[in-house]
């Protein structure tokens, strides 16, 4: 049983769920880590790899090659502040979130058509228009997702992030500009760029690594 205790020990310290039975799966996530429980659409969601290991990915993220413009392929790089992180780091702020940490939301930054697809549980759909004049989206619009979805606070046209949250955003992956376009555009509302998160590998990173999906939490 010492063993046990041990890795038990190491996967609290860096914030993720651990359990005795992790080895029971032949697919972990990484060595010490089988799965991530989070709350997606008030239920319970646990996820963890694709177990057959003769899966193949999802045919919806199986095409190599989209128009550019606009498919074009994101830099590592998004801006100067914004962090670029990959799977086991959006699993870490899951995690945190379902421990309790109201100061960071995970958002879907695509279309609704695409995010019907599965998400990423936990997840919550914001929609790359929603932030985005270019689109439509007025500044009223915008000013009450960033009041009421993500704690920025409007004082007489001045905006003050101090309780603002860490957002996660992510989309289709390294070639879709949706989590771009709303990064950016938060930037030029003056959002922090260190609340920024950038999830660059999106869904077809999420589906290629055979992580668990869910339906868009209404």
């Amino acid at each position: 049983m010492k063993p046990i205790k041990i890795i038990t020990t190491c996967a609290l310290a860096v914030g993720l769920a651990f359990s005795a039975s992790s080895f029971a799966a032949a697919v972990n996530i990484t060595p010490k880590l089988e799965s991530v429980t989070v709350k997606h659409g008030g239920k319970m969601v646990k996820i963890m790899r694709n177990q057959n290991q003769k899966n193949t990915v999802n045919p919806a993220f199986a095409k190599t090659s989209r128009k550019c413009p606009p498919f074009c392929i994101q830099p590592a790089v998004l801006a100067p502040g914004v962090e670029t992180i990959a799977e086991v780091e959006v699993l870490d702020y899951l995690k945190r979130m379902n421990d309790g940490d109201d100061s960071i939301m995970v958002i879907d930054s695509r279309t609704p058509d695409w995010a019907a697809k599965g998400t990423i549980p936990g997840a919550v759909n914001i929609p790359w228009t929603k932030l985005n004049p270019a689109k439509g989206a007025d500044p009223i619009s915008i000013g009450e997702i960033m009041e009421d979805s993500f704690g920025a606070a409007n004082l007489e046209g001045l905006w003050d992030y101090s309780n603002a949250k860490t957002l996660v955003m992510f989309c289709n992956g390294m070639w879709c500009g949706q989590s771009p376009n709303n990064i950016k555009n938060l930037l030029k509302f003056g959002y922090p760029a260190h609340k920024i998160k950038w999830y660059r590998g999106g869904m077809q990173d999420w589906e290629i690594l055979g992580l668990s999906t869910a339906k868009v939490a209404n």
